[in-house]
C-alpha cells in the first residue's frame, strides 16, 4: 500500500467518525423547540399524561413545572407511589400539554431523578413562579425531597404533536419515537 492510498484510507475514516459523532450529537440533543418555549414562557401548568401498562394513555393532570437550565427539558415532581411516578419508573414516556389539556403537545422521555441540581432548580423557580409556593408553602419543599415524600422528574423533548392532540384518557398512546 502506497502512503497516498493510506493517507485516503484514513481520511475517510476520519470524515465517517466526524458524521457519525455529528449524527448522534443531533439526536442525544433534544430540545424544547422555540413555538413551545414561548408557549411554556407564559403557561403557569402543563398537563402530563403516562402510558398504562395495557399501552393506553391516562388522564392528563396538570402540574407546575420549570425547564431545565439548559432549556432542553422540562422537570416537574411529584409523589413516589402516584401513578405518573409508578408507570415512570417503569419506563413510560410522557405526554405533555403545555397551559391546557389541548394546548401544543410533545412526547417525552420521562425519568425520575436524584441529581441535586434538578431538585434545587425545582425548588427555586417554584418559590420564583407560584406564589402559593411563596407564601403558603403549597407545593414542594427541601423536607419533603430528603424525605423521599417527593421526587423529580425530568422530561426530554422527543417529538412534537400535531396540532389540536388533545388528551384522550383510554386512547392508545402515540409512539415514543415517529414511524419511519
Amino acid at each position: 500500500m502506497t502512503i497516498k492510498s493510506k493517507l485516503r484510507i484514513g481520511l475517510v475514516v476520519a470524515i465517517a467518525a466526524l458524521g457519525v459523532l455529528a449524527i448522534a450529537a443531533t439526536i442525544a440533543r433534544a430540545e424544547i423547540s422555540k413555538r413551545y418555549g414561548q408557549a411554556l414562557s407564559k403557561a403557569d401548568l402543563i398537563y402530563i399524561a403516562t402510558i398504562r401498562k395495557d399501552g393506553n394513555q391516562s388522564k392528563a393532570a396538570p402540574v407546575w413545572f420549570t425547564t431545565s437550565a439548559d432549556n432542553n427539558a422540562i422537570l416537574i415532581q411529584t409523589g413516589p407511589d402516584t401513578w405518573k411516578a409508578k408507570r415512570i419508573r417503569r419506563g413510560s414516556p410522557a405526554l405533555v400539554w403545555i397551559g391546557a389539556a389541548d394546548g401544543p403537545a410533545f412526547i417525552g422521555k420521562a425519568e425520575i431523578t436524584n441529581d441535586a441540581t434538578v431538585v434545587n432548580k425545582i425548588l427555586t423557580d417554584f418559590r420564583n413562579k407560584y406564589w402559593q409556593n411563596r407564601v403558603m408553602g403549597v407545593g414542594p419543599s427541601r423536607a419533603g425531597f430528603d424525605s423521599g415524600a417527593r421526587i423529580a422528574i425530568r422530561i426530554t423533548p422527543t417529538r412534537d404533536l400535531p396540532e389540536g392532540f388533545t388528551s384522550a384518557p383510554g386512547r392508545k398512546a402515540r409512539p415514543l419515537e415517529a414511524a419511519r
